[in-house]
């Protein structure tokens, strides 16, 4: 039966109605909680004799600018590959990345960063909530193209929450490193976006299947978005960490990591591809599996060959998964993941997770020296020997992978409710669902929507 046009003028209304009043109750939270830090307030910087140049501004913001544009443009193009749906895949990432870093935010300076009845925010604090609209950006791209705007915030309003909360817990409870998230975003946002797309499994798929793939423009424009990740991943792991060595180190490994990921990737896809030629799905995603597989062991001692070694097996692995385990994945376990999140981070991340056991394990006071306190603090105290961390390290896996799920089962019986805006089965992937199309969708594939919104309602 076809919904009277009152209830879909009224669906029209969610996505404005919902942006205004998260805006509204976002910027009262701000007005009452957040304040600028010593470093960024005018009265309390003068206080003292330093230098302007000694500002965490000068040493964090250029990393900062690239975690920036790895968000709004990496993420953003690397999933538009769609055919029919490129506006929604960069225009739905500006949306919940907008949301997202003013949620993290508050959550995780809740959790970090209260003082005297304050959230106190610098550059540090716009670096954390960028990686945490990472987090949400990769659930975004295993429910992409099958879901509403309005179902995509109030995820991002619930992941953000539970994503400050995990992190809290691995970070500041359990002591574990991760400071290039290999943990605390890939897992974490690769599975939450999993168990979602599990919930909102949707038989009838196959009436949007002829949309579901690429061409040629398409895949070119999502292989920029792969470039700038690519270039600026460097500078994602290595943004949080301590300047000096363990920036350095950890820029270094994650560089060496991507070039042996691709090397990796390459060499696979033309091995596992039809006709031994290169598939440019693996190209544009497993290539990017070396930095996802460091995030974690990035500025512990890995070493320049083990951040080879570590790069090629991800980007091998990652290949191996999006020729053969993501069919899989669809019919035997019903996740229908369209971006194969659980091949570029997923997988990875959890590689990246037990890699970082086996290297915190090793950890010694020959091998890092004085520099032991800045990678493992709690082993140079001697409040835990180099197994106990790993053992930690382990159990934050564990902690995430169940924080993901839960927060995943929560979020698909939440955007399962029936009043809220949804595309159906027949218009997934579909731009013109949600957005005015101009040119060459003005016409024929306006009249094609239109036939096919009457063969759903029928």
């Amino acid at each position: 039966m076809a919904p009277s046009p009152r209830r879909a003028a009224g669906r029209r209304l969610q996505l404005p109605l919902l942006c205004l009043l998260l805006q509204g109750a976002t910027a009262i939270l701000f007005a009452v909680f957040v304040r600028y830090n010593r470093e960024t307030d005018a009265a309390l910087w003068h206080v003292g004799n330093h230098s302007n140049v000694d500002n965490e501004f000068y040493f964090r913001y250029p990393s900062f600018q690239d975690v920036h544009a790895m968000v709004f443009v990496g993420f953003g193009f690397l999933m538009a590959f769609l055919q029919r749906y490129g506006f929604s895949s960069v225009g739905f990432t500006f949306l919940l990345a907008a949301l997202a870093l003013q949620w993290a935010t508050l959550v995780q300076g809740f959790l970090h960063a209260f003082r005297g009845g304050y959230i106190h925010v610098g550059v540090e604090s716009m670096i954390n909530a960028d990686f945490c609209a990472g987090a949400v950006l990769i659930s975004f791209g295993a429910v992409l193209g099958k879901t509403g705007p309005a179902q995509l915030l109030l995820m991002a309003l619930l992941e953000v929450a539970l994503f400050g909360v995990n992190e809290f817990v691995l970070l500041s409870l359990l002591g574990v490193r991760d400071a290039g998230g290999s943990m605390t975003i890939h897992t974490f946002g690769a599975y939450f976006g999993l168990v979602l797309s599990r919930v909102l499994y949707r038989p009838q798929l196959e009436k949007s299947e002829h949309r579901r793939g690429s061409v040629y423009h398409s895949d070119l424009f999502a292989m920029i978005g792969t470039l700038f990740l690519w270039v600026f991943w460097p500078s994602f792991n290595s943004a949080p960490t301590t300047p000096g060595d363990g920036q350095h180190r950890t820029a270094l490994n994650t560089y060496y990591s991507l070039t042996a990921s691709t090397l990796g990737t390459f060499a696979l896809s033309a091995l596992v591809g039809g006709d031994r030629r290169l598939d440019m799905v693996h190209i544009q995603n497993a290539a990017l599996a070396g930095g996802v597989v460091v995030g974690t062991s990035g500025e512990m001692m890995l070493t320049p060959f083990g951040a080879l070694a570590a790069g090629f097996l991800a980007g091998t692995l990652s290949t191996l998964g999006y020729r053969f385990f993501t069919p899989i994945l669809e019919s035997k376990f019903k996740v229908q993941d369209t971006c194969g999140v659980h091949n570029l981070h997923g997988m990875p991340g959890v590689l990246g997770a037990l890699l970082g056991v086996l290297i915190a394990g090793l950890a010694t006071h020959e091998a890092y020296g004085d520099g032991l306190q800045s990678v493992f603090p709690l082993i140079a105290e001697g409040q835990r020997t180099a197994t106990s961390q790993a053992i930690h390290q382990l159990f934050g896996l564990f902690v995430t992978l169940m924080f993901a799920s839960v927060g995943g089962g929560l979020g698909g019986l939440l955007l399962r409710l029936p009043c809220l805006d949804a595309p159906p089965d027949s218009q997934c992937y579909e731009d013109q669902v949600y957005w005015e199309v101009p040119g060459e969708h003005e016409d024929g594939a306006q009249g094609t929507l239109r036939a096919e919104e009457r063969d759903t309602e029928a």
